[in-house]
């Protein structure tokens, strides 16, 4: 049987998931007012700017936490609105290379002033310097600690039917 959490550990996981939902939600709405994008497209997006180079769905998958079919499905939409571009690698035919288009770029230069704000009124503003150092060597080691395990791109796809099963 597993050992419950102290008090303190409870209030510390409460405060982090309300803490992370609260701002996730007026991201969202900001990233959807201002750009009509969702959280998981901006990231994308994002992740193409920051990388300066094609990535492949793999990587993304690896980089963003997402479900393959929700990453894929979220690549269309992107897509469809011309701010991507994906084609079959020219060096593994497996892979699929993702590239951001100019308005692509440009959708990302619309939202980020936003963004911006947002995440520095709720998160940023209510911490010292100090502060900002020390949340970012504890968030840094926990997501290393998380990001130990293997990428959910390299866990064995489950088939429908065995989905259908389990639920």
């Amino acid at each position: 049987m597993a050992k419950a959490l102290q008090p303190s550990q409870m209030r510390t996981y409460f405060a982090l998931t309300e803490a992370a939902s609260l701002l996730q939600y007026a991201v969202q709405q900001q990233l959807r007012a201002e750009g009509g994008l969702s959280y998981v497209q901006f990231e994308i997006l994002a992740k193409l700017v920051d990388a300066d180079r094609p990535l492949t769905m793999t990587e993304l998958a690896d980089g963003v936490v997402y479900s393959r079919s929700g990453l894929t499905h979220q690549a269309g939409l992107l897509e469809a609105e011309g701010l991507i571009t994906r084609q079959g690698s020219t060096v593994d035919q497996r892979a699929t290379v993702v590239t951001i288009t100019k308005a692509g770029r440009r959708r990302l230069d619309t939202v980020l002033p936003g963004h911006i704000d947002v995440v520095r009124g709720l998160l940023f503003d209510a911490l010292s310097a100090d502060d900002v150092r020390a949340l970012g060597d504890l968030m840094t080691r926990i997501r290393d600690h998380m990001r130990e395990q293997p990428p959910r791109s390299a866990a064995p796809r489950r088939s429908r039917a065995s989905s259908d099963r389990d639920n």
